[in-house]
């Protein structure tokens, strides 16, 4: 365990306070998704502000309005830098949107690509989002089962890899249509993993859902949390499609 010493009033009061320092992943980049609501001080400028401040910061942000009751508008943010997200959040909030669900992750490579070329790995650490054409976004976490005979974590490696493999090769048949991005969640927030997809047509989306489903590793060891689905655009039209344009 690590620990850091309380600061002084004097450090931690006024605008003269010590910035607080970056906090690095180790390889590839801190991802969090911030899914929110209009408040009734919601200012567009300020969100615009907001999302340009973190672009020019370095992060990657993708915009995008959700369908339904569950948020009215999200961000996908990436950064090499815990630190800089959360500025990016306070400054969100700061302008007047309710944060109502979030999921925070890591990108990685899949202990089962370990053999993966060089290109397949750096796009798994470090993607360029959102794809271009693809302007269906869905979100959903999800995790692998821990119930009696359906344990993933009690199966052998050789056993995982066998069926990730084929989980794989039915998520491949989407190449062109569907972009996956898998982050790893354990120990960071309540799943294992957090699946982004981002399709050409909420049927490409439907249909590779629906047909992974039936692979073994997902129809008798996934979990499955809430899913959100929206549309994605620059942050401009966002508002605007959310109502609230500037």
């Amino acid at each position: 365990m690590w620990s850091m010493a309380q600061p002084t009033t004097s450090e931690t009061a006024g605008p003269a306070a010590s910035p607080v320092p970056p906090l690095a992943a180790g390889e590839g980049l801190v991802v969090l998704h911030l899914f929110c609501k209009l408040g009734p001080h919601s200012e567009p400028e300020a969100v615009v502000g907001a999302v340009k401040s973190a672009e020019e910061a370095g992060q990657q942000v993708v915009a995008f309005a959700v369908l339904g009751h569950k948020a009215d508008l999200g961000f996908m943010m990436l950064a090499e830098d815990m630190v800089s997200l959360r500025r990016a959040q306070s400054a969100l909030m700061l302008a007047g949107l309710q944060v109502v669900s979030s999921y925070l992750s890591l990108t990685e490579v899949s202990e089962y690509a370990n053999d993966a070329p060089p290109g397949r790995r750096e796009a798994r650490l470090h993607p360029h989002l959102p794809p271009s054409g693809r302007r269906v976004f869905c979100f959903y976490p999800m995790s692998k089962r821990r119930l009696g005979d359906d344990n993933w974590y009690r199966l052998d490696y050789e056993r995982r890899l066998v069926l990730m493999n084929e989980h794989g090769a039915s998520g491949r048949r989407f190449a062109g249509r569907v972009l996956q991005l898998v982050t790893g969640s354990t120990g960071l927030d309540d799943f294992e993993w957090g699946v982004t997809l981002f399709a050409k047509t909420p049927e490409d989306l439907k249909e590779c859902v629906h047909s992974m489903r039936f692979d073994e590793a997902s129809a008798r060891y996934a979990e499955f949390g809430p899913f959100y689905t929206g549309v994605v655009g620059p942050v401009e039209d966002i508002l605007g499609l959310c109502g609230l344009g500037s």
